[in-house]
């Protein structure tokens, strides 16, 4: 089954009243993509839909449903597709098309809420109307690849980011064997026995804890341990770090093999394990070697954030920030598996719409030009979070912005570090010498500055 729709069509099927036409334009605009919906298209060409089940029955109207799917999952450019309630009885179609199936799931009360008194063919009578429900329900459930009950999950499935809390225990449901888990010494004291219970792994290694795991000396021995096949998984159990070292050797080992990230870290759950970007660092600079290598899964337990020590949350708390700015939401003030589920939403769709990092996908960086330039001269020694708890001050004092929320939730405090060795990092920058990501009324946007504002920004984050 397919895992997720980075390159292939997005399908709704679902109930009638399960919301299909709402929903889908909401996810189509999040994701950069067209909407269109087959039930609006046969009634544009062939007429009401009540007429032609009046006039020709179901069977030939189902006739017409399939010619018009398969029309529109025949064009090349990935689309978000809603189709008729009743398109699942036409099966066979929808599995044979190289499509990702969202069942839009609906309690029967809320869709008969939603449709009596419309002119729906099937939503004139309850009892007919809940026996249908009764009997779709096993053909939801054979022919999606995920569920999801509203725009957020759908786009969380299209990205194939699964999360859950409890989500660890389904190892065996969500990875294929062979597969090889890589980890690191900590997270494998709290975290490795849960996993090797859930999953039976063919081989298992270990990276260092930390920025380290992202050397090439640490990645080349792993790629020299490793003994899967082509068709072998890598499975990445750890933080930020340990998720980018084993994606980077996913997308390099035998040419590429297929990887789920298990981010064990609110930095990893919320930001780093999605969307595809893998790594390793240079002397010079933070992610200076990597691949784009999207996961085949991805996989969010929110309780393994309950082992976090609280410099390591406030941490990962940097990139909470970093969203809730980017969405204008205070998204850093709810419970923990809401915050991850919202976070990981907003940046699977911006990665969705921007696989390679061509554009609008370089908003997610604000604060870290500043961020990646301290880290390096700091020799990697500064937690990622507070580099970009930092970065984020100098982002939005040159936005013009306030800096309450950044000051009251991560008390960034100044770093003493080479103020000419950061100078050099930052105009190394992957992105671009003084190109920088400010926040504007409508989210973040990138523009160049005068060297001298950059320059000055950046000192006021050094201490001494």
């Amino acid at each position: 089954m397919a895992t997720h729709a980075l390159d292939r069509h997005l399908v709704l099927v679902g109930f009638m009243g399960a919301g299909k036409s709402t929903i889908g334009p909401e996810v189509a605009r999040a994701l950069g993509r067209e909407f269109r919906d087959v039930d609006a298209a046969i009634e544009a060409q062939e007429g009401s839909i009540a007429d032609l089940f009046a006039e020709r029955g179901e069977a030939a109207f189902r006739e017409i449903e399939a010619a018009f799917i398969r029309h529109e999952c025949d064009r090349r450019k990935p689309a978000v597709i809603a189709v008729g309630g009743g398109a699942v009885e036409t099966r066979a179609l929808l599995d044979e098309l190289d499509v990702l199936n969202v069942n839009l799931v609906v309690d029967v009360d809320t869709a008969w809420q939603r449709v009596q008194g419309s002119r729906r063919p099937l939503a004139q009578d309850e009892a007919e109307f809940r026996r249908r429900y009764e009997q779709r329900q096993p053909l939801y459930a054979a022919v999606a690849d995920a569920r999801a009950s509203d725009a957020g999950g759908v786009i969380l499935a299209a990205a194939g980011v699964h999360v859950e809390v409890g989500a660890l225990e389904r190892l065996a449901e969500l990875v294929e064997a062979p597969a090889a888990l890589v980890t690191e010494p900590v997270v494998s004291g709290i975290h490795g026995a849960d996993a090797q219970l859930a999953f039976a792994f063919d081989e298992t290694h270990e990276l260092p804890s930390g920025e380290p795991a992202k050397q090439i000396a640490e990645v080349e021995r792993l790629w020299r341990s490793l003994r899967i096949g082509r068709n072998g998984t890598i499975v990445g159990l750890g933080g930020g770090s340990l998720t980018d070292a084993a994606g980077f050797a996913a997308s390099t080992y035998l040419r590429g093999v297929p990887w789920l990230p298990v981010p064990t870290t609110l930095i990893g759950q919320v930001d780093a394990a999605i969307g595809g970007k893998t790594a390793v660092d240079l002397p010079e600079g933070k992610n200076l070697v990597g691949a784009f290598h999207w996961p085949a899964r991805t996989l969010i337990d929110p309780t393994l954030l309950e082992t976090l020590s609280a410099d390591e949350r406030l941490n990962g708390m940097a990139e909470v920030v970093k969203t809730g700015l980017l969405v204008g939401q205070p998204l850093w003030e709810l419970p923990d598996a809401e915050l991850v589920r919202r976070c990981a939403a907003f940046k699977s769709a911006v990665c969705l719409r921007d696989p390679h990092d061509e554009g609008p996908r370089h908003v997610l960086n604000l604060g870290h030009t500043f961020a990646h330039a301290l880290e390096s001269a700091a020799g990697y020694d500064l937690p990622h979070g507070r580099a970009v708890a930092l970065g984020l001050v100098a982002a939005l004092l040159l936005s013009g912005r306030e800096t309450g929320a950044v000051q009251d939730v991560l008390r960034p405090e100044r770093v003493r570090v080479d103020r000419e060795r950061a100078w050099e990092a930052l105009q190394r920058d992957k992105k671009g010498p003084l190109r920088v990501i400010l926040l504007g009324d409508d989210g973040g946007f990138e523009t160049q500055l005068p060297e001298r504002d950059v320059r000055a920004a950046l000192d006021e984050l050094i201490a001494g």
